[in-house]
């Protein structure tokens, strides 16, 4: 049977298999670990690689490797120094990822930072997100409550981008916005975004948008405070 790692004080531990991992104090794992369930109510730094079933996140954490997981939430800070996997992931705090992420389904409702690509099959943001390359899902969904958010590109089947008012910030001035240089999907559908080119079956420019170039092949619908450069018909 595979033992626990329970940190409660202060140390180096060894890598290995476990069956559970707490830290409540302040732990630094030397080497690749595996572990079925992983939570962190303290401070916790790998040194290499993290693979592990569910990973609870309270406290501070940071992986200088990559990580594989199936169920991960964050409701304190992550930092993973390479790739991550993360089959189903929902972001209460913060999330700091230097290469790239890919999973299932990935709930932001903090913020997240991604130094690469970004691949989901279901995206739902109503934080902030900064993804240095591509953010590509067959669904997604962003609701701008606060702040920019931004993307290089965004691909995607159905895409939605909707101003959503922040009830911590009622005041004028607090709505969120989205950056990207192209976004393309079958049916897009944007509000407040700021974007070089966008690409469509279905087309819908909201309000808040400022776009260099709409093409478009079935429909395009445009708000009259809306501002497009130029729109083709493809």
């Amino acid at each position: 049977m595979k033992k626990d790692l329970i940190i409660n004080g202060t140390g180096d531990y060894p890598g290995g298999n476990y069956h559970k991992i707490s830290i409540r104090g302040e732990g630094t794992i030397l080497d690749d670990v595996e572990s079925l369930v992983f939570k962190v109510y303290g401070t916790s730094e790998v040194l290499k690689s993290v693979k592990a079933g569910s990973v609870k996140i309270l406290g501070e954490a940071e992986t200088k490797g990559r990580m594989e997981v199936n169920d991960m939430l964050v409701m304190g800070s992550l930092a993973i120094g390479e790739n991550a996997h993360l089959k189903k992931v929902k972001v209460m705090g913060t999330l700091d990822i230097a290469g790239e992420l890919s999973g299932e389904t990935a709930t932001i409702l903090g913020s997240i930072s991604v130094g690469g690509d970004a691949e989901f099959e279901t995206f739902s943001s109503s934080g902030g997100f900064e993804i240095k390359g591509l953010l590509n899902a067959d669904t997604i969904n962003i609701g701008l409550r606060f702040a920019e958010s931004s993307a290089d590109e965004i691909g995607g089947g159905k895409i939605t981008v909707k101003k959503k008012r922040n009830s911590l910030l009622p005041f004028k001035g607090s709505e969120g916005s989205l950056r990207a240089k192209v976004i393309e999907g079958d049916e897009v559908s944007l509000e407040n975004t700021k974007a070089d080119v966008v690409r469509g079956n279905k087309v819908k420019i909201g309000q808040g948008c400022e776009i260099g170039l709409v093409e478009y092949r079935s429909e395009l619908s445009e708000d009259k405070n809306a501002r497009i450069k130029v729109a083709k018909k493809i």
